[in-house]
């Protein structure tokens, strides 16, 4: 008989990102966090300046995430209101070493980092004598393996005030489920910092359903997706090369393995954003390079399993977000809770029939409108039309 054909395991995410997906900009003082959050934001809110804690409160905006399946259906349907998905990004302020233990404004930063899905860490890989590095000098790996301790100390932390609340219920012996669940429990969380203690990121591991149940309510800094943005100069990005870069990737590999390493400059992307489109392409043309702030927002929705079904009509078209995988009343959900608890069933076209037919009416005459139930998974691209209890719709 032959070999019995091996199916590889999909690893189960952390977290619960949806349709308000957050991302938290992070890393030292002084690598150019508030100017990148600036220049993909188009927002003035950001403070840079060039001394430790110009940004003190994250400051928060919102970003389109760019989309040519949105912009076709909008030219499509003439909608009164066109809402794309967007990704919200928070400055949060610089970290120190011994910002576990409070130092600089530890606490706070840590706190903050506890509320997003994802973790931009901006990396300082360029000289400027007049930009201040809080450590001295540019040493980016120097500058990773503080962030990575930093991390891991206040989430040895969490782990054993968890510990010991876990431990107090499981003592009570007995046969009941709490307690064994609880057991479970504190046997997890003690392997969760034993990998912490030898330097590794829990996101960086293989959970069990059950094991990121448990984990996701435990809301630790090391559990957060993170993407390395690698801050250049304009010509080191323009060249595609940096002394550093050997040497970060081999950080990444083995710290935080399978994590991704976008190349990028800030300083760049800051001139950009004061550009009109003609001269921002110009701009590129001449530099033979082109902005990286696109697969930037892009690849965090990758990264974090996320797919986008839409609405379509002639009052509203909109992208929602939801993980791969998620069923149809589930999308509902996103919506309205009222339209997943009363979920009958959902209307599905297909993106590329719309495109096609570029009408309702003809898709539905050409049999190509789709009758689907509680069961069905939704697929990246789908337009839906819910079709709920208590006539809603």
């Amino acid at each position: 008989m032959p070999p019995k054909k091996q199916v590889e395991e999909k690893k189960i995410l952390l977290g619960r990102p949806g349709n308000n997906l957050k991302a938290g900009i992070v890393g030292l003082a002084n690598v150019g966090k508030s100017t990148f959050f600036q220049a993909i934001t188009k927002s003035p809110l950001g403070n840079p300046a060039n001394y430790p804690f110009a940004t003190i409160d994250p400051e928060e905006a919102r970003v389109i995430v760019p989309s040519s399946r949105f912009d076709e259906l909008c030219q499509i349907y003439k909608p009164a209101s066109e809402v794309p998905a967007h990704l919200t990004v928070y400055d949060i302020a610089g970290l120190t070493k011994g910002a576990s233990a409070g130092e600089g404004l530890g606490n706070a930063f840590l706190s903050h980092i506890r509320a997003v899905d994802s973790i931009y860490q901006v990396v300082r890989c360029f000289d400027d004598a007049e930009i201040i590095h809080i450590e001295g000098d540019v040493d980016p790996v120097r500058d990773l393996e503080i962030i990575n301790e930093e991390l891991r100390l206040k989430d040895i932390e969490f782990c054993e005030k968890a510990l010991e609340n876990s431990l107090k219920i499981a003592k009570r012996g007995g046969q009941s489920l709490e307690v064994k669940q609880e057991k479970e429990k504190a046997a997890l969380i003690e392997r969760i910092t034993k990998l912490l203690q030898e330097g590794q990121r829990v996101a960086n591991q293989t959970w069990t359903p059950k094991e990121v149940e448990a984990i996701n309510s435990m809301f630790l800094l090391t559990a957060k997706p993170c993407i390395y943005l690698i801050n250049l100069s304009e010509r080191d990005y323009a060249r595609k090369k940096n002394k550093h870069l050997l040497r970060i990737k081999e950080w990444v590999d083995k710290y935080s393995p399978g994590d991704l390493i976008i190349p990028f400059s800030v300083s760049l992307e800051e001139k950009l954003s004061t550009m009109s489109e003609e001269e921002q392409a110009e701009e590129l043309k001449t530099l033979q390079t082109t902005s990286a702030l696109p697969k930037i927002v892009t690849t965090m929705r990758q990264k974090l399993d996320l797919i986008s079904f839409f609405t379509c009509g002639p009052d509203e078209v909109r992208e929602w977000t939801i993980r791969k995988g998620t069923k149809a009343p589930q999308a509902a959900g996103v919506i309205h809770n009222d339209l997943m608890n009363t979920f009958i069933l959902a209307q599905v076209m297909k993106y590329e029939d719309v495109i096609e037919y570029k009408d309702d009416a003809a898709i539905k005459s050409a049999g190509k409108l789709l009758q689907k139930g509680k069961d069905y998974v939704v697929e990246d691209g789908d337009i839906i039309y819910f079709r709920a209890g208590a006539g809603k719709n």
